[in-house]
């Protein structure tokens, strides 16, 4: 009971934070520390296994995923408050006003009274009690889960699936086209270098440099040009760099000082001069 007072609180505040933040990655984060509360609520309860999948599937995978791909992409663009479905805010306002009884009920019940069977359930272990439920008395909403989340996949296989009308083009007909673009227009038939290569740094937004020092706009990924989100730099830039960088690296008492020509051996067929005949 004490874990439930320090880790309640917590939770509402996070579950506040996932609800007032106006940045997504602060939502997830928010959302990230009330699932791992969640798993502490799980573990005072006896439930190591529920713990164990709540940390690794839940936050672990499904919710860092979710997080990465928000700092990857990016979420700039403010979201459209235009309601394209009639009266979802007051029925949205409903069911949360629902789902909160039903959530203090719940626990009003479970502070009031004593846990009664617990202690039995868990007998022969956690995973055996939990197998043991699955597999006798919810067997039957066991498999109409099963059933759900396979249809759910199958589903958007075929949502993600495009009908091809002519047949894909072959290595061969793609590395024809590649030379065909070369001599047409003079693009490189190879794959242009990753950002950041030969650059300042190795940032994703900072462009790869030719030879030449000029940037490589087509090393940059596609979503940030579209939000033009990227550094460019001019050879100058990159000159002034590198001859900053050899100024620092060596020091001026040590550079070797040469004011003699070499020696060059005579030949028979040079003169005194030195010249050729």
């Amino acid at each position: 009971m004490t874990a439930f007072w320090i880790l309640a609180p917590v939770m509402v505040l996070a579950a506040m934070g996932l609800i007032l933040s106006r940045k997504a990655v602060h939502a997830a984060l928010c959302l990230a520390i009330v699932m791992i509360c969640l798993a502490m609520l799980y573990a005072a309860q006896g439930a190591p296994f529920l713990f164990a999948v709540q940390i690794i599937v839940y936050t672990g995978a499904i919710m860092m995923l979710f997080l990465f791909v928000l700092m990857l992409v990016g979420v700039e663009t403010a979201d459209s408050i235009v309601e394209t479905i009639k009266g979802q805010r007051v029925m949205a306002a409903v069911v949360g006003i629902g789902f909160a009884l039903l959530l203090s009920l719940g626990i009003a019940q479970t502070v009031s009274s004593a846990v009664v069977g617990l202690g039995e359930a868990n007998a022969n272990g956690n995973l055996h009690g939990l197998a043991s439920l699955l597999f006798t008395d919810y067997v039957l909403a066991f498999e109409f889960t099963a059933a759900l989340m396979i249809v759910a996949v199958l589903g958007a296989m075929v949502l993600a699936h495009r009908e091809r009308l002519v047949a894909p083009p072959t290595q061969a007909d793609l590395q024809a086209r590649r030379m065909r673009d070369y001599a047409e227009s003079g693009k490189h038939p190879g794959n242009a270098p990753t950002p950041g290569v030969f650059a300042r740094h190795n940032a994703v937004d900072t462009p790869a440099l030719l030879p030449d020092g000029t940037p490589l706009p087509e090393s940059i990924p596609g979503t940030l040009v579209s939000r033009h989100q990227f550094e460019l730099h001019d050879a100058e830039d990159v000159n002034r760099v590198v001859g900053e960088i050899a100024a620092v690296d060596v020091d001026p008492d040590e550079r070797p000082v040469t004011t003699e020509k070499p020696d060059v051996p005579k030949s028979a067929d040079t003169d005194d001069e030195g010249d050729s005949k």
